[in-house]
């Protein structure tokens, strides 16, 4: 199982990698741009290459995480322009760093009719999409249902996808938080949850895993990371979970919180342990 954390580019993107295996990880998430806004970045493409390199030779694998501005369902049209130009910049660095794509949230849309936002966010992923053919893809992340309750179901998440036009470059990151935060998991193994991520053909495109316990409880709606079994997921919830052998397949990025004893290595220990039995 390829597991790691959110790591900083500061010492750009091969300083990301290697953070990333100092911390003992075999994956590893990062920005690729400022997130904070949709501004197109002019990379260090040399920096990718060595990135995409030292990866390959150990086989390290890595995924980006688009600007939180980001929204696939955005309706003026100035913003879809600059939406969807900032997705396809997102798109040209992670395949310039070898990696498998770039996370980005299903949207949000808080208008009444709900099939306008969906029609939004599948024009957005044909925009961004149109004419790319690079191995990275997008993958949409479900979401906690804070800003709205569009994005927290399989069958959302199953549906743009199979509408869009190129579904073949559209995958998914599950995150166990917003899993759990949105009610569509209450914490226990298998169950409903597991069937609807099935038949919907969910995991089958299931490219990454956000590996995150929930400060709140199931249906809180409350998007707040808590650290590996510190939160009300707790280490039975996600040792079951990492049973599921489509999520056991896909690489999980922590995005927990890392003050005091709970830095991301002594997590990364504490997934090890849970992956090698350990109680």
């Amino acid at each position: 199982m390829k597991i790691g954390c959110h790591v900083s580019t500061v010492k750009g993107y091969l300083g990301a990698a290697q953070r990333a295996a100092a911390l003992g990880g075999t994956a590893f998430q990062y920005f690729p741009k400022n997130p904070r806004g949709l501004a197109i970045k002019r990379y260090d493409r040399a920096d990718a290459a060595r990135c995409a390199a030292y990866c390959r030779e150990r086989g390290i694998v890595s995924i980006g995480h688009s600007p939180y501005p980001a929204n696939l369902a955005a309706q003026d049209e100035e913003q879809i322009v600059r939406t969807a130009a900032s997705l396809r910049n997102d798109l040209e660095i992670v395949e310039a760093c070898g990696s498998l794509g770039t996370v980005v949230h299903f949207g949000v849309y808080k208008g009444d009719d709900l099939l306008a936002g969906y029609r939004s966010i599948i024009r957005m992923l044909d925009l961004v999409l149109e004419g790319w053919d690079g191995k990275a893809r997008l993958l949409v992340e479900n979401q906690a249902g804070d800003h709205a309750r569009m994005g927290t179901t399989f069958e959302e998440l199953a549906q743009i996808r199979q509408l869009a036009r190129y579904p073949d470059q559209i995958g998914y990151c599950l995150d166990t938080c917003h899993l759990f935060a949105s009610g569509v998991w209450d914490g226990s193994p298998g169950g409903e949850w597991l069937r609807r991520a099935r038949d919907s053909g969910v995991l089958t495109e299931l490219s990454a895993v956000h590996f995150n316990d929930s400060i709140f409880e199931s249906g809180a709606r409350r998007d707040r990371h808590a650290a590996l079994g510190e939160g009300q997921i707790g280490a039975e919830g996600l040792r079951a979970i990492l049973a599921v052998p489509e999520i056991a397949a896909a690489p999980l990025v922590l995005e927990t919180p890392q003050p005091g004893v709970h830095t991301h290595a002594a997590q990364l220990n504490r997934l090890q342990g849970w992956l090698a039995g350990d109680s």
